[in-house]
């Protein structure tokens, strides 16, 4: 059996806050925006976020499912992380460099690039 893993989604609190995010850090506008769904196309991933208050739903934020978004360059990489709030601080790890922050909404987001 053949698998694809072709998008996840995010919980947030506050849509409009996570939309405004999100644009800024891709440097582009959603594919789709909408009060309880949204979506970010990325290289054929689709990130969504969730306004899960919306539904009803309960959430527990935590750091056990990290999305990892690669970037080109060392240097994109720290243009990036400027004036985020980092949980994993710049750190080579073979043959990447690695970084966690933490969006808008709470969530633990890891960024990489290659060394």
């Amino acid at each position: 059996m053949k698998y694809n893993l072709r998008s996840l989604y995010l919980c947030v609190d506050e849509m409009e806050r996570a939309l405004n995010f999100y644009e800024d850090f891709f440097e582009m506008p959603p594919l789709i925006k909408d009060d309880i769904y949204s979506v970010f196309a990325i290289g054929g991933f689709r990130l969504g976020l969730f306004a899960y208050k919306m539904m009803r739903e309960e959430h527990t934020y935590g750091s056990n499912c990290l999305p990892s978004i690669e970037v080109e360059s060392l240097e994109l990489l720290n243009q990036k992380l400027a004036g985020l709030e980092l949980c994993f601080p710049l750190t080579k790890i073979k043959d990447n460099w690695v970084a966690e922050f933490v969006d808008s909404e709470g969530n633990h987001i890891e960024i990489t690039a290659p060394v």
